[in-house]
């Protein structure tokens, strides 16, 4: 049976107060195992990194994504070694080029969807500002290069990039569905027209947060026909510190990010036992 895994992201487990205070690595995979999530998301090109998130995260019976962010070919190659050696979920490229033009990226994209090929876990290039998939109509051209480009879904970027005006329009939501009918996985972040994170808890961003929460849905019911029958679906909660968090005067959060993680973590929960989950079950 098709599941949905809730991972918590490690770079939003940040504080950044200004009291100064963190917690350590082994308190803060505690914190996200005891809170029932299903895995984490962190960086994964340091081989001594690693061998320690990894360790921690399997005594917990947890998986991970891991991120990376080449900028040639050729980058790739050491991290998909750390990540044979040390197995995760799947691994997320963030490709770290800005061409200008689509063919300066075609043979970066060959090479590492061959290099791919190689491994037995999923990798996927994510949807991200600053990065090769920076805009929204360029990544579209991409898609119509490589048709089974398989993405990670970061919709909180094309959003604030492209400043969809409210009511979203039927254009605008057939482009964001051309996303998602190419994603295999999701970060989990809202957005509004003009801010890249704001508050869930806010009720004044209830209009942003019911978008997202629709978008994630089609997405959910997108990958749920796509993928096979035992596979798993992994939605990262990553409501990243300042100053991707708006902070208040004191120079600290609006909001309680890891209250708003748990919240988002059983919101999409719910839209998965609700669409995706319920239609496998009953067919």
């Amino acid at each position: 049976m098709q599941k949905l895994l809730v991972f918590q992201s490690m770079w939003a487990m940040e504080r950044r107060h200004t009291d100064g205070i963190e917690r350590t690595l082994e308190e803060n995979v505690e914190m996200i195992a005891n809170a029932g999530f299903d895995g984490i998301s962190t960086i994964w090109v340091d081989r001594k990194w690693v061998s320690r998130v990894h360790a921690l995260v399997e005594a917990r019976g947890m998986t991970a994504e891991g991120q990376c962010f080449p900028q040639t070919v050729d980058d790739l190659k050491p991290v998909l070694e750390i990540a044979a050696e040390f197995k995760l979920h799947h691994l997320d490229i963030q490709p770290d080029v800005r061409p200008r033009r689509l063919q300066d990226c075609i043979p970066l994209l060959e090479g590492w969807r061959r290099l791919a090929e190689e491994v037995d876990f999923p990798v996927y290039i994510e949807t991200h500002r600053d990065r090769m998939t920076t805009d929204l109509f360029f990544t579209l051209d991409l898609l119509d290069c490589f048709p089974d480009l398989r993405l990670l879904a970061d919709l909180s970027h094309y959003l604030v990039g492209r400043e969809f005006s409210s009511p979203i329009s039927e254009e605008n939501h057939a482009l964001i569905h051309r996303i998602l009918d190419n994603s295999w996985a999701f970060h989990g972040r809202v957005a509004s027209r003009e801010q890249v994170q704001i508050e869930i808890s806010f009720p004044h961003h209830k209009e942003w947060l019911d978008l997202f929460l629709d978008w994630w849905d089609y997405g959910f019911k997108s990958w749920s026909r796509r993928a096979g029958p035992d596979d798993a679906l992994a939605f990262v909660c990553e409501l990243g510190p300042k100053p991707y968090a708006i902070a208040g005067p004191d120079g600290n959060d609006a909001s309680d990010r890891w209250e708003e993680a748990l919240m988002m973590r059983d919101r999409v929960r719910d839209l998965w036992d609700q669409g995706a989950g319920a239609t496998k079950r009953s067919s």
